[in-house]
């Protein structure tokens, strides 16, 4: 016969409490004493306690599921970020549900009512569809990475020093002229920093330079596409400069490397190349990519712990909601590989 499950009830005898108390150890522990939580966690282990989930859902309607809305996972940060936040259900115990986004205003508010209805307890988001307005009006707790975060809390990269590291070293293997690529992008979203750190640091020292913002689609053959016109463009209007180009992620940074390898047949040194991000396709394209490297890792441990602080509030007995949000900022590190000097 199989072993019988520990119940409630079990555990009050074992203890000496009553089930009253057994069950606000795992609804509101907040509401024991330290010493009487221990007497239950030991006896928990002693009786090699199970924990039926379902049940727990149905008495306190914790779910324990964070929901995700990430852009697309094309993108190798993106991918490489969702590993990231996924792996920390070893530290916090949580769940995800995820969501893709396709910059449809409509189809992500159905994403959200959906994870709502699952009863989620907080959310993660890194689409930049709904505004952090939108999310804060939905009453849970979120976090937002690299987006718009005016109403919600965050944690970013310092884009902006991201930005001047990548200029720097590009001057620093004496380029006659610096290029930023980057998408269009509204000052209130972090990634702007990027931009930003660029033009300020060439202004400051009259670095010859140029801006190229750009729609550059979301597939690898949209993307391909449009950075071959501009390759063919730099080929054609800077030949014979020593061009430095800081590209704003390390994804389309591979797609440039490819196209110059190539026409080529090598990194000529006419080009040096830096990213952003440090995904695996930097170190692992066909001549290693040096990038400003996201702290990824940090980044997503950092967010989970932010929320989960939040929803550990709110299962309070007397809650304190923040007074204003959260913004949690991340230092870059300048990874120098075969693309520069």
């Amino acid at each position: 016969m199989g072993k019988k499950n520990v119940t409630f009830d079990d555990i009050a005898k074992y203890t000496n409490f009553s089930k009253t108390t057994i069950s606000r150890y795992f609804n509101n522990p907040d509401s024991l004493t330290l010493e009487n939580q221990q007497i239950i966690a030991d006896a928990l282990e002693a009786l090699n306690y199970k924990e039926n989930k379902v049940a727990r859902i149905l008495a306190n309607g914790k779910t324990e599921f964070v929901g995700i809305i990430i852009p697309d996972l094309y993108m190798h940060y993106y991918a490489q970020m969702l590993s990231e936040i996924l792996a920390t259900y070893e530290k916090f115990g949580y769940k995800f549900l995820v969501f893709e986004g396709n910059k449809d205003k409509t189809i992500e508010r159905q994403y959200i009512q959906e994870l709502l209805a699952y009863k989620i307890e907080g959310l993660i988001v890194l689409s930049h569809t709904i505004t952090s307005e939108e999310l804060a009006s939905y009453n849970i707790p979120v976090v937002t990475i690299e987006r718009e975060d005016l109403f919600t809390c965050s944690v970013n990269t310092d884009n902006y020093m991201g930005g001047v590291q990548a200029t720097s070293l590009l001057r620093k293997n004496n380029c006659d002229i610096l290029f930023h690529l980057n998408q269009k992008v509204t000052e209130t979203t972090p990634g702007y920093g990027r931009i930003k750190g660029f033009l300020d640091t060439c202004r400051e020292h009259n670095w010859p330079h140029r801006l190229i913002l750009d729609s550059f689609g979301k597939t690898y053959e949209e993307n391909q596409k449009r950075f071959k016109v501009i390759f063919e463009e730099l080929e054609t209007d800077y030949k014979g400069k020593k061009k430095g180009i800081f590209v704003s992620n390390d994804t389309h940074a591979n797609i440039l490397l490819n196209l110059i390898i190539r026409k080529h047949g090598e990194l000529p040194d006419e080009y040096r190349i830096v990213g952003f991000d440090d995904s695996p396709i930097a170190s692992s394209a066909i001549i290693p990519i040096s990038t400003v490297g996201q702290q990824i890792g940090t980044i997503a441990y950092q967010a989970m712990e932010l929320l989960v602080a939040q929803m550990n509030e709110r299962k309070k007995r007397r809650p304190v909601p923040l007074k204003e949000p959260v913004h949690q900022v991340v230092t870059p590190i300048l990874k120098r590989r075969e693309t520069t000097d």
